[in-house]
């Protein structure tokens, strides 16, 4: 069985971005909060999550009416707005949450709000929500791309107790039914279909298709 994920996530802004982040982090049994100004957007996602509200993300009074300071992750989904997302990264910051995620619209955006105190700042694309929730949900997931309801490629990070061990005596095929199509180095570089047999490398990557049922709870492979 994989490990229940225990982080509880704060989604500030219901547009395309915000709203699949939400619904993804929700479908994978994550606690979430949605937040978001409009009446119709909340009555849209509220069967969809765990809590949501009506509320404005610039406002740290109401940041501090729902809570916003015990979230573990904040995603400020702010749109166009760039005065908005800076304003709330502020106020969340202040008010302790460790996790800041923030959307931007181009770099110059992300310059002044990682200046601010953003910890971590996307260039989310019309589907990209899922994307980076996934990633989201495991440590090891560095990134996730769906290739369809059933399947996905993953890149996984090297886990210490497989360095020096080959794919074979690690299994991942026998085992979880994950098949690894390629080793990436710390130089960047691929090995398209590696060897079975060779020893993993501290630093390399994983780059594997498997279930998606499999892949989103790859912190159970650890032991």
């Amino acid at each position: 069985m994989g490990k229940k994920i225990e982080k509880q996530f704060l989604v500030l802004g219901l547009g395309r971005f915000g709203t699949s982040v939400a619904k993804t982090l929700s479908l994978n049994g994550c606690d979430v909060l949605a937040v978001d100004k409009s009446h119709k957007k909340i009555d849209e996602i509220k069967d969809c999550v765990t809590h949501s509200v009506i509320g404005s993300m610039t406002d740290i009074e109401f940041l501090k009416q729902i809570g916003a300071g015990n979230f573990d992750v904040a995603i400020v989904a702010a749109g166009s707005n760039l005065e908005a997302s800076i304003l709330a990264t502020l106020n969340l910051k202040d008010l302790g949450v460790e996790e800041v995620i923030v959307k931007a619209q181009n770099s110059t955006q992300k310059k002044v709000l990682e200046k601010i105190g953003a910890d971590r700042v996307v260039f989310p694309e019309r589907e990209m929500g899922a994307k980076v929730a996934n990633s989201l949900m495991s440590k090891n997931i560095l990134d996730f791309i769906e290739l369809s309801d059933e399947y996905s490629i993953a890149e996984i990070d090297l886990y210490e107790e497989w360095e020096g061990k080959s794919l074979k005596e690690i299994s991942l095929r026998g085992n979880y039914g994950i098949n690894v199509i390629a080793l990436r180095g710390e130089n960047g570089k691929l090995s398209i279909a590696p060897k079975a047999d060779a020893p993993l490398k501290k630093g390399q990557v994983l780059v594997a298709i498997g279930r998606n049922t499999v892949l989103k709870e790859v912190d159970f492979i650890k032991k």
